[in-house]
């Protein structure tokens, strides 16, 4: 039986968080309120996907003549309404920048964009690299690097970054909102974590025996691993909800 993907969020507490409020998203949508400092998730089963956004990851990949690379995690989002559920989990809004690993085709890039975003994605596959960057070709808030995240310099990658941005407020802070290759879940949690210096929020989904090792295990129970001391230590508030 297929694993149910989850969405986990994470607020990291290393470093003040960024000098402006995050929104409060409307109740109707994530059934809870949300204040500044808490982590929240806002997900749901079953919704059919934007058809628009259906047809054109479809058509991406059809255009490459590619499918999903098992060894490499990839997995394809085609319901948009998670997507943007993702999106209002981290309170994404104009001026945001975003860092997303594995953009793949770019659906989630998109919602990410629309809400006024400036992205950059790190992308190890150089077809889905290309298909992101021609996907999104006119426009400046996207960035592509064809990199492995897990061999990567990010913390340099993310700085030279944010310090580019032309705008009358520079960011000081990024968010991390990705539909990650599941075989590198665990290592991307290691390296995002501890980067509180640069990241304000991390929102990721993940596979659901992923999610319940990292974030619900007990203490004092056999579930708990040395995985769990490093989340518990590197971030504030965390949360999952199957989608």
């Amino acid at each position: 039986m297929a694993a149910i993907p989850q969405a986990v969020s994470h607020v990291l507490p290393l470093q003040p968080f960024p000098p402006y409020p995050l929104p409060t998203p409307s109740p109707s949508r994530t059934g809870a309120r949300h204040r500044r400092g808490e982590s929240f998730i806002a997900c749901s089963k079953g919704l059919r996907g934007s058809h628009d956004d259906y047809h054109a990851t479809l058509r991406a990949l059809n255009s490459k003549g590619r499918t999903p690379r098992k060894s490499l995690g990839q997995h394809y989002m085609l319901n948009n309404d998670i997507n943007e559920q993702l999106v209002n989990a981290a309170g994404v809004k104009e001026g945001d920048v975003v860092l997303e690993i594995g953009p793949g085709t770019g659906s989630l890039t998109n919602v990410l964009i629309h809400a006024g975003a400036t992205v950059l994605g790190i992308e190890k596959d150089p077809y889905m690299a290309s298909i992101v960057t021609e996907r999104f070709a006119e426009t400046n808030r996207l960035k592509v690097l064809q990199e492995d995240f897990v061999k990567c310099h990010i913390h340099s990658h993310m700085s030279s970054f944010l310090a580019s941005i032309v705008s009358d407020m520079k960011p000081r802070y990024a968010k991390v909102v990705s539909n990650i290759p599941f075989n590198i879940s665990t290592d991307v949690v290691k390296q995002i974590l501890p980067m509180g210096d640069i990241f304000s929020e991390v929102v990721l989904l993940l596979q659901e025996e992923t999610a319940v090792r990292l974030v619900v295990s007990a203490l004092r129970t056999s579930e708990y691993r040395p995985i769990n001391i490093f989340v518990n230590f590197y971030s504030g508030r965390c949360s999952s909800c199957e989608v």
